[in-house]
């Protein structure tokens, strides 16, 4: 079924935890425009927050526009027609999504099998290096994300085109490379009965992990958020040390898992890195034990030292693979 022009504009939304992203796509192979950014908490239901993201740009517009098709990338394993976020109340249906939007067509993607659908349309200007090698996009790919939770996903070439295979990695058990990292993960399992990778290397996990880290290095334990962890380990003078080392062990914890996907996956082609975390670190990040726990898989490090590592910097990667998923379902693609 391709697509044709009365099937636009196509609504586009990127659904997580804390917020939610809405666009429009208004022509075949055009660019998602229109991006508004709303928090999660502000709204009763998906469908609200769909309808005063359409309300803005007909207030903005003179014309409120009427999507025929759209493809929501939410952060939550997908079964079905409904689904509820992992990290919010929300429950995103198929069946409620469209009769709001008097849509025919509205898909339901994780929100990293949409960053997937994306990753062999970034450009060289859309990610940039964390260490050597070059992405090879004729070859399996791997994209994850710390953010309010951890998310991962696997690009795989098939045919002339890509499928995208959508896992739900960051719930898997986190493992530790050093004695440090031991003692740590003992600590956390005094609080939590399993400790995921999403339970440390996540806007969710940080203040968990921060508090493991306390405790091993003989520092008093503070209820501190992920925003104040940062805050502090940025502040000027070097930062306060204990927020200091919960980011470095949060670096060094992502670089091993990271690795640990890319090793599993098969992932040659590149390990691409999304979320917001990772972003907001910045050359703290570039300068961390990341690249080099990526590649610590002893007999298998000098497999692991050939796949790029790249973080994403181009804004709505999830919002354009959602489209991209759009133009696989209609065979516009």
């Amino acid at each position: 079924m391709a697509a044709n022009n009365d099937a636009y504009p196509w609504l586009v939304a990127d659904i997580g935890g804390t917020n939610a992203r809405f666009g429009l796509v208004r022509s075949e192979g055009g660019s998602v425009d229109d991006v508004i950014a709303v928090k999660c908490a502000d709204f009763e239901t998906p469908e609200a927050a769909a309808s005063n993201y359409l309300d803005m740009i007909g207030a903005r517009q003179g014309t409120r526009p009427r999507p025929k098709v759209a493809a929501y990338a939410v952060a939550a394993a997908i079964h079905g027609d409904a689904v509820r976020l992992t990290n919010h109340n929300w429950t995103i249906s198929r069946p409620a999504a469209m009769t709001a939007l008097g849509a025919r067509i509205v898909l339901l993607l994780n929100d990293f099998e949409a960053l997937a659908l994306a990753l062999p349309h970034l450009g060289d200007d859309d990610a940039v290096a964390i260490g050597p090698g070059t992405p090879d996009r004729h070859r399996p790919m791997a994209v994850i994300g710390p953010g309010t939770g951890l998310g991962v996903a696997l690009c795989v070439p098939a045919g002339k085109g890509w499928v995208a295979i959508a896992g739900e990695g960051g719930h898997a058990t986190m493992a530790p490379a050093d004695d440090f990292e031991d003692a740590v993960l003992r600590h956390a399992r005094r609080e939590l009965e399993h400790v995921s990778a999403e339970r440390l290397l996540s806007g969710i996990g940080l203040p968990v992990l921060h508090r493991a880290v306390a405790a091993v290095r003989g520092e008093p334990e503070e209820q501190l958020s992920a925003e104040e962890i940062s805050r502090r380990a940025f502040e000027p003078g070097g930062g306060q040390p204990g927020c200091v080392a919960t980011l470095d062990t949060f670096c060094a914890m992502f670089g091993t898992f990271a690795g640990n996907l890319a090793l599993t996956g098969g992932a040659g082609g590149g390990l691409f890195i999304a979320g917001g975390i990772a972003q907001k670190l910045g050359d703290f990040f570039a300068r961390s034990r990341f690249r080099a726990r990526f590649e610590a898989k002893g007999r298998f490090r000098s497999y692991m030292a050939a796949i790029a590592t790249r973080l994403i910097t181009a804004p709505y990667c999830a919002l354009r693979g959602a489209a991209q998923g759009i133009e696989q379902e209609l065979g516009a693609g």
